[in-house]
């Protein structure tokens, strides 16, 4: 198993453990990695870094890309606009050829400029708030649905189930405050009412005074749109304070953890999650890889991640050069090739142009496939 990543950047040069003092190779190419590896997010940033990592060593092991071995840097976000920023400089100045990656969109929405003005290609694995949208300079191409889509989904879910009542929880950052919007927006277009609209700080211990006003509101579900740290806890002190409607939550919220956590409370919970690779026909392999290399499961971002560094090296072996404008337009081109996630191509906005949410149900500690 790798060592745990701790350093804004660490240079890990394929095949030598990444405690080694690795060189890198003067014909590299050398791409970074911008997930949160420190902060509250660590061990989702810490499994997309893992599979990245197994995605180039599948390369290299195949006579490597362009004829040449890559390299990863890894860049930590920790989830922090700030140190994301200087992740992002840290990585320019080193070099790369392109990043994979980006987790919370608020930390990824200030990179879209550093590397925007390099002219790097991005291929954005996780981060999916609509605001990255407008934010993007042409570079950078989500391979996640968007946040608008996720709004469909959960709203058409909560209808189906005779829903009226909705409250809606999010933390005000870029992410779970656009979920929430879109959300609450469509949620009321469609002739149902938001009976209360909640924003926490992250990081908030207590959230008696939210339980209390979810309960006197009569809401008949819960909608949670931000990240599973805090979740679990506001999903188990919603339960211990009466709280006995439906709770869903966001695809920031699909880690196993939610359940360590929450503990029963999490059961009968429901989520709103990208295709982890549990419920992924095509992953069955890249199951059994992940698991022999790093001695557990991957987690929920772990094949966007994969398939996030494998797309990019495939631009840049279908471009014939590392050359940054040349990448972008193989990018721009994809016309749904299959992948780990399935088909890939994009939008004129170089976003995902299909939905990839499923639903899932947290039943004896663990998310199963919801049949909707």
């Amino acid at each position: 198993m790798k060592t745990t990543i701790t350093a804004i950047a660490t240079t890990v040069a394929l095949g030598v453990g990444m405690g080694g003092a690795a060189q890198a190779q003067d014909d590299a190419i050398v791409i970074g990695v911008q997930v949160p590896t420190t902060g509250s997010e660590a061990t989702y940033g810490q499994d997309m870094y893992n599979a990245a990592e197994l995605a180039a060593e599948e390369i290299n092991a195949d006579g490597g890309l362009l004829g040449r071995q890559i390299e990863l840097i890894n860049g930590d976000s920790a989830c922090d606009p700030q140190q994301s920023v200087n992740a992002a400089g840290n990585l320019v100045s080193r070099d790369v050829l392109g990043i994979v990656g980006g987790y919370c969109s608020g930390a990824t929405m200030p990179t879209l400029k550093t590397y925007g003005d390099e002219g790097l290609p991005f291929v954005i694995t996780a981060s999916n708030s609509t605001q990255l949208i407008p934010a993007n300079p042409g570079n950078a191409f989500m391979i996640n649905s968007t946040g608008a889509d996720q709004s469909k989904k959960a709203a058409e879910f909560f209808e189906s189930q005779g829903i009226e009542r909705l409250a809606v929880i999010d933390q005000g950052d870029s992410y779970s405050q656009d979920l929430a919007d879109l959300t609450v927006e469509r949620w009321e277009a469609m002739g149902h009412e938001v009976v209360t609209r909640e924003t926490v700080n992250k990081g908030e211990q207590d959230f008696s005074a939210v339980v209390s006003n979810v309960r006197s509101s009569g809401a008949e579900a819960v909608f949670w749109t931000a990240y599973y740290a805090d979740g679990g806890l506001m999903i188990r002190q919603l339960r211990q304070g009466g709280f006995r409607g439906m709770i869903a939550v966001g695809d920031g919220s699909n880690s196993p953890q939610l359940f360590e956590i929450a503990g029963g409370a999490a059961e009968g919970v429901f989520a709103f999650s990208n295709p982890t690779a549990e419920f992924l026909p095509a992953a069955a392999d890249f199951i059994d890889d992940y698991e022999a290399e790093y001695g557990q499961s991957p987690g929920p971002y772990a094949p966007l991640n994969y398939d996030g560094l494998k797309l990019l090296a495939w631009a840049m072996e279908t471009a014939g050069t590392t050359d940054s404008a040349a990448v972008i337009d193989v990018l721009e081109s994809t016309d749904g090739q299959s992948w780990l996630t399935g088909p890939i191509s994009f939008t004129d906005e170089n976003t995902l142009a299909r939905s990839n949410f499923i639903i899932l149900e947290g039943e004896d500690g663990a998310w199963t496939f919801f049949e909707n």
